[in-house]
């Protein structure tokens, strides 16, 4: 397999075969940063971060056939560091706040999945976007959360249940 030589070039110390691999793997890592982050300036610094921290520590990766499960992985703590960074951010005007439609608006126009999404908690967000975005198995779920199946399972389908209240509650389903 290719990727695993070149992961172990990295490894060794070898940058034009870290630059390859990384290359391989940016838009993935864009679409992972800007789906947490929801712009495209902070998705690109997450993208910077993740090259950065990649390449600071190939040398720490055990299996070379988990390259991009280990980017992932990066990619969702970089993500994660910016949003609470930006929690930090104190807006002196909030006049960007605007109501969506109106009553006589049909309101599937004003509610969306990433709404629906952003109402979830951190790991089951993560659980989601992992298994419905990127299709990933719940096994690889488990090794890229580092942890059991059976959570990452309870998780999702504890996910999966909040949306569908949420989903219920704006009268969106037919019942």
């Amino acid at each position: 397999m290719p990727i695993i030589r070149l992961v172990k070039k990295a490894q060794k110390g070898n940058d034009k075969a870290f630059l390859k691999l990384f290359q391989q793997y940016e838009e993935d890592i864009y679409r992972m940063a800007f789906v947490y982050v929801k712009n495209k300036d902070d998705a690109l610094d997450v993208v910077q971060e993740v090259a950065y921290q990649s390449f600071k520590k190939i040398d720490t990766l055990r299996k070379p056939e988990y390259f991009k499960t280990w980017l992932m992985k990066i990619t969702m703590n970089c993500a994660t560091n910016v949003i609470r960074k930006n929690k930090k951010v104190v807006f002196l005007k909030p006049e960007f706040e605007e109501i969506i439609g109106t009553e006589d608006e049909d309101i599937l126009f004003s509610i969306s999945l990433q709404e629906l999404i952003d109402g979830l908690e951190e790991d089951e967000k993560s659980i989601v976007l992992l298994k419905f975005y990127h299709n990933h198995t719940f096994k690889e779920i488990s090794e890229i959360l580092d942890i059991p199946l059976g959570t990452a399972k309870s998780i999702l389908y504890r996910a999966l249940d909040k949306l569908r209240k949420h989903f219920k509650e704006g009268d969106i389903c037919e019942q």
